[in-house]
C-alpha cells in the first residue's frame, strides 16, 4: 500500500514537558489520531490500528485509556437503556449515565 508523509511541527521542548522521549510523544499523536478517526466512525478499527502502528487488539485494548468506546455505536442508535434491574433510561444526547455494576440491555 502506498503511504503518505503527515508532518507535524511541534515545539523541541514539548515531549520532555510531558515527560516522554520524542518518539514516546510522536507514537502517542499517531494513535490519538488514528483513536479519533475510529470514534468519529470514520475509519474501522482495523485501518485505525494500521494508522496507529499496531495490532488490532493493541489498539483497541488502548481506546480505554483516553475513555474510548471500543463500540462505535452513537446512543442515538438505540431507542433507550435498559438495566438488567428492570429500571430503563432514555439516552441523552450522545452520553449514557451507566453504572459499571449494573449490565445493560441496549434498545
Amino acid at each position: 500500500m502506498n503511504q503518505r508523509i503527515l508532518k507535524i511541527p511541534y515545539p523541541e521542548d514539548l515531549p520532555e514537558a510531558l515527560g516522554e522521549t520524542p518518539e514516546e510523544f510522536e507514537q502517542k499523536l499517531r494513535f490519538l489520531v488514528a483513536a479519533k478517526l475510529y470514534e468519529m466512525g470514520r475509519i474501522s478499527s482495523g485501518r485505525a490500528a494500521e494508522l496507529a502502528g499496531m495490532e488490532r487488539v493493541e489498539f483497541l485494548n488502548n481506546l480505554g485509556r483516553y475513555r474510548i468506546s471500543v463500540f462505535n455505536y452513537l446512543p442515538s442508535n438505540f431507542k433507550g437503556v435498559r438495566r438488567m434491574s428492570g429500571k430503563c433510561q432514555e439516552t441523552r444526547g450522545d452520553q449514557f449515565n451507566l453504572a459499571a455494576d449494573d449490565p445493560l440491555i441496549l434498545l
